[in-house]
């Protein structure tokens, strides 16, 4: 199982060339930018995926953790702190040079956190929320733990629209670019941004992070707490009749996805320069849940494929104003014909074609 799940990451990461590289000769580069922005919402997506599928938990606020990520790192990186300098955090900050000092477009002094002291901030922020409504709120079974993830996404998306701090209707932007790698030698910094040059780099870093968020994954899903996790989504009384701490497992992978989440939010909002309260609406919820549900709840890799695939033709545009409604359609159709996701289709047609039953 584990050489399987190997070579299949392998298979995706020479797909992932083979794309490039047909856009190169095709002339269609400009493909890039979208499948970059694909991967870093099908991060949110298979993170879901394993709250859904492995731990049976649905949660219809997960655009909430990603906006978190996204405004948290947008505003420490873009709002003045100037004059701030001597309060304790800020001057903890400065002392290991995690303060950035520039100009504003007036000349005045601007002081911002860096990328990298502003993700780790919007990433804790995420979790330690996730905890904190994660303990209460997973005590909670079936549509009545969906309706609670409803509250805190609705919650996040009002605070959002509200706040001056955070941009109100407009959102933020201008949000620099994240240096995730200095330059060494002869190569060049690793910087998450949207500039036209950088595109290359930007659609095989952020297919680098999927590959690696699905590594993880797979391993968890392998390991000891996977098999709890398991054990929990069949059957809770059972898994705790063979002693699986049920609420520590849903609270983990709970807080685990919401930091898959609020990296997605970070990452994908240093690469447009910006982010808006639609990030945090409740559609874009339920859209990470209908990808999940149309990949399949138990199968990680048709919740990528969908979650990225079907991301990528709605941010090209294919679908037009009937975006919501041909994701409505299908996943309609998905629950009809094959709710166990869309790759069991094959082994459904299989079985109608003449000559196939056994």
């Amino acid at each position: 199982m584990r050489a399987r799940s190997h070579l299949a990451l392998a298979a995706l990461a020479l797909l992932t060339v083979a794309i490039h590289l047909l856009t190169v000769v095709t002339g269609t580069q400009f493909y890039l930018t979208q499948l970059t922005m694909a991967a870093y919402y099908g991060l949110v997506v298979i993170g879901l995926g394993v709250l859904m599928g492995y731990a049976g938990q649905i949660s219809i606020g997960h655009a909430g953790f990603f906006a978190i990520g996204g405004y948290l790192a947008a505003a420490l990186t873009t709002r003045n702190l100037s004059g701030l300098e001597q309060v304790l955090p800020l001057a903890r900050l400065e002392s290991l040079g995690l303060l950035h000092h520039g100009q504003d477009l007036y000349g005045d002094v601007l002081l911002t956190v860096s990328p990298w002291a502003a993700a780790l901030c919007a990433v804790s922020a995420a979790a330690l929320i996730a905890l904190a409504i994660g303990i209460p709120v997973l005590k909670l079974k079936g549509h009545y733990l969906a309706m609670a993830t409803l509250g805190f996404g609705t919650i996040i998306y009002r605070l959002l629209l509200a706040s001056p701090y955070f941009g109100e209707a407009d959102g933020i932007s201008e949000v620099p670019g994240f240096t995730l790698l200095p330059a060494v030698g002869g190569l060049g910094p690793l910087v998450v941004s949207g500039s036209p040059a950088l595109r290359v780099m930007n659609y095989y870093l952020a297919w680098g992070v999927l590959l690696v968020g699905m590594l993880l994954l797979l391993n968890l899903i392998r390991s000891r707490a996977g098999r709890a996790l398991r054990a929990l989504h069949s059957s809770e009384e059972a898994a705790e009749a063979a002693g699986v701490d049920t609420a520590r497992a849903k609270l983990r992978v709970f807080v685990l996805s919401a930091v898959y989440a609020a990296v997605a939010g970070v990452l994908l909002t240093h690469y447009n320069g910006g982010i808006g309260p639609s990030e945090a609406a409740v559609m874009k919820s339920v859209r990470y849940v209908a990808l999940v549900a149309v990949g399949g709840m138990t199968n990680l890799w048709g919740t990528l494929l969908m979650g990225a695939g079907l991301t990528f033709l709605s941010l090209r545009g294919v679908f037009g104003t009937y975006d919501d409604a041909v994701f409505g359609l299908i996943l309609i159709a998905v629950m009809l014909f094959a709710p166990e996701g869309i790759l069991s289709l094959r082994r459904i047609l299989r079985g109608w074609l003449p000559g196939t039953r056994s």
